[in-house]
C-alpha cells in the first residue's frame, strides 16, 4: 500500500502538490485528522495547539502545552493511521517518524524566499513584502526548531528525504509525476519485512504512550526496539528502572498492550549506584 510523507515550506506549493497526489494516486490526504486525535487525548482545544506548532502561542498557552506529551500522543496517531496504508500525510513530523518504513516515499517541497514572499503575497491580497516574508520566516523558524527538538535533525538537510522538489523550477504538475512515478518503484513497494517494520513502530509508540497516561510509569524513560528477527509484536524492553517493583510495571503492561505477541526484558534496574540485568540474579 503506497504512503507518501511529505514537509513543505510555506509558499511552496506544497499543499497543492499533496492534494493533486491524493487525487491522481486514490490516497486518503491526512492533515487536520491529526489535531482533533490529539487535542482529544491532552485535553485542549485544537486552536492551542495549532498556534503552538505554528510558534504563535502566548505565554499561558505555552505553559499548557505539554511538549513531550505533543510529540507522543502525535507520533501515536500518525503511525496508527499510517499503517492502514494508502495515504497522503503532509506535515506532522511524518518523513521522520516514517522514514525507517522502506516503503514510505519521504519527500520535501521548497521554493525560494523571493517566489514564496510573492505567492503568499497573493494568496492573502496583500502588497507588503515584509510583512509576508516575516511571516513565512517565522513559520520556517517553527518548523525548525519543532524538528530539532523532536528529532534532533535539520529539516532541510537533503538526506532526510528521498525526493526534493523545487517549485521555481518544476510545476505543481510534474512535481505530482515524478512522486508518483517513485512511489511505484520496486523499492518502495510494501513488502512483509516493511509491513512489519511499520506495525513495530506504531506498537511501540503506543506502549510509550500507555506509559505516559499511567502515574505509576510516567516519569520512566525506556527505549522500545524491535526484536532482531524483525518478528511482528516481538519487542524489546531497554533502560534503566528503579527497581524490581517498576520493571514489573513496564513489563506488565507492554505484555498487556494490544499486538504484543513476546516482550524481550532487558531492563537494567538500579541498585545502590550499579544496576543489574535479569540475567545477573
Amino acid at each position: 500500500m503506497t504512503i507518501i510523507a511529505m514537509t513543505r515550506e510555506m509558499g511552496s506549493l506544497g499543499k497543492d502538490v499533496a492534494e493533486g497526489l491524493a487525487r491522481e494516486l486514490g490516497l486518503k490526504l491526512l492533515y487536520h485528522q491529526v489535531i482533533d486525535a490529539v487535542s482529544e487525548k491532552m485535553h485542549l482545544p485544537q486552536n492551542v495547539i495549532t498556534r503552538f506548532l505554528q510558534g504563535k502561542e502566548g505565554l499561558i498557552e505555552g505553559l499548557r502545552v505539554d511538549k513531550d506529551a505533543l510529540s507522543l500522543y502525535t507520533a501515536e496517531e500518525v503511525l496508527d493511521i499510517a499503517s492502514q496504508g494508502n495515504l497522503m500525510i503532509r506535515g506532522w513530523g511524518a518523513t521522520c517518524l516514517l522514514r525507517p518504513v522502506s516503503h514510505v516515499v519521504c519527500v520535501r517541497v521548497c521554493a525560494p524566499l523571493a517566489l514564496r514572499t510573492q505567492r503568499i503575497m497573493e494568496r492573502l491580497g496583500i502588497d507588503d513584502p515584509e510583512l509576508a516574508q516575516t511571516e513565512i520566516k517565522h513559520n520556517d523558524a517553527a518548523h525548525a526548531a519543532t524538528m530539532l527538538r523532536r528529532f534532533g535533525i535539520d529539516w532541510q538537510d537533503s538526506t532526510q528525504y528521498d525526493l526534493i522538489l523545487n517549485t521555481e523550477r518544476v510545476s505543481v504538475a510534474d512535481c505530482i509525476e515524478q512522486i508518483a512515478a517513485l512511489s511505484k518503484r520496486p523499492a518502495f513497494q510494501e513488502t512483509a519485512a516493511s509491513r512489519a517494520e511499520l506495525l513495530n513502530l506504531s506498537l511501540s509508540t503506543h506502549i510509550h504512550a500507555s506509559l505516559r497516561k499511567d502515574p505509576k510509569t510516567r516519569s520512566i524513560r525506556i527505549s522500545i526496539a524491535n526484536h532482531p528477527d524483525g518478528e511482528t509484536g516481538t519487542i524489546v524492553l531497554r533502560g534503566i528502572v528503579l527497581d524490581d517493583a517498576e520493571r514489573r510495571l513496564v513489563e506488565d503492561l507492554a505484555t498487556r498492550s494490544p499486538g504484543v505477541r513476546k516482550v524481550v526484558d532487558q531492563l537494567q534496574v538500579m541498585v545502590g549506584h550499579d544496576v543489574h540485568t535479569p540475567l545477573d540474579g
